[in-house]
């Protein structure tokens, strides 16, 4: 992987790039000719965009790729094959370390009891402690990755102390239900999924240990293209709409996810339930926060050295998407 390039960063003390290292907004007439290509997971946002009615008048063509977990789509950001996709608060920080050719330019916060360590029913084990010892599947660099490593630094393991085994949420779902591996880290929806499908229980969440954080991630070959640079911003601010939408229209959201990606009703609401992702400012401190995490993954060894977060941060779109917020930081 290539080193970011430096025009394209914004240090963690900035407030935005600079207007020098931006390309200059496009007129109507260029924008119509971009096509964005678009990352998703589980028809996250693509399916919100839709049920918000903020998709269909997009100046601007869109191509989605659907991707299993954060980590294969922000190797195709870094790669060119996207431009921009949704992951959450672990995979920025795996392709930091790969130094990936991407910058984390907006971010929402959820709920973090979406994040589980799930058993099933009938498992003896009652505490993460008990996990010493024992299997536990997770997607790599996923965030349900971080949880994995926090949740046992908190009962006093590491992720040495249990067998990970690294797979993707299909293939793990269905290592749990035929009881391959004794737990399964992972996030909404294949966390209501798996509690009312496959009767799993949960053994604990994100509460107190996750920073609940997703992030829009771009390819910095696209924030320099002048065309693509300004579609991106205008995805920001749709889905920063979008997100606000869902938080007060939580059956209509339901529905919408369950249409696009053919979950069960049930399985959509009680993933909406829990509370979705709303957007924040990316400032200072959740620029720590994942340095944090990072650190944490540095001193666990399960990453090489140390990844300076800040520098896969670009934050030339903050302040229109403060506005979409309303003005809230």
């Amino acid at each position: 992987m290539g080193v970011l390039a430096a025009g394209l960063l914004a240090a963690c003390g900035t407030a935005a790039t600079t207007s020098s290292r931006v390309p200059n907004a496009v007129s109507a007439e260029d924008l119509a000719k971009v096509t964005l290509k678009v990352g998703d997971q589980k028809g996250g946002s693509k399916s919100l965009l839709t049920a918000a009615n903020l998709l269909a008048d997009a100046p601007y063509k869109i191509e989605w790729a659907t991707f299993t977990s954060g980590p294969p789509l922000l190797e195709a950001a870094s790669a060119g094959a996207i431009d921009v996709g949704g992951v959450g608060n672990t995979p920025p920080i795996f392709a930091a370390a790969a130094n990936a050719k991407i910058a984390a330019v907006s971010v929402a916060k959820g709920n973090v009891t979406s994040d589980a360590f799930l058993v099933p029913g009938d498992s003896p084990l009652k505490e993460v402690a008990d996990l010493k010892g024992r299997k536990v599947a997770v997607a790599k660099g996923s965030s349900a990755h971080g949880q994995v490593l926090l949740t046992l630094r908190k009962a006093g393991l590491s992720t040495k102390d249990v067998t990970l085994n690294f797979l993707q949420p299909s293939d793990a779902y269905a290592a749990f239900t035929q009881k391959q591996v004794d737990a399964w880290a992972v996030w909404d929806p294949y966390t209501a999924q798996a509690e009312l499908e496959a009767g799993a229980r949960v053994l604990a969440t994100g509460e107190g240990t996750s920073n609940g954080y997703t992030f829009q991630v771009a390819g910095t070959a696209a924030l320099s293209d002048a065309g693509k640079n300004s579609a991106i911003k205008d995805l920001l601010i749709r889905l920063a709409k979008a997100q606000q939408w869902a938080d007060t229209h939580r059956e209509e959201w339901a529905r919408a996810w369950a249409e696009e990606t053919g979950l069960k009703i049930e399985v959509a609401r009680a993933a909406v339930d829990r509370g979705g992702d709303l957007p924040v400012a990316l400032d200072d401190a959740v620029v720590k926060s994942e340095q944090d995490l990072a650190d944490a993954f540095s001193e666990d060894r399960t990453l090489p050295g140390k990844v300076d977060f800040a520098k896969f941060t670009d934050r030339r779109f903050q302040e229109d998407l403060k506005a979409a917020r309303g003005g809230n930081s």
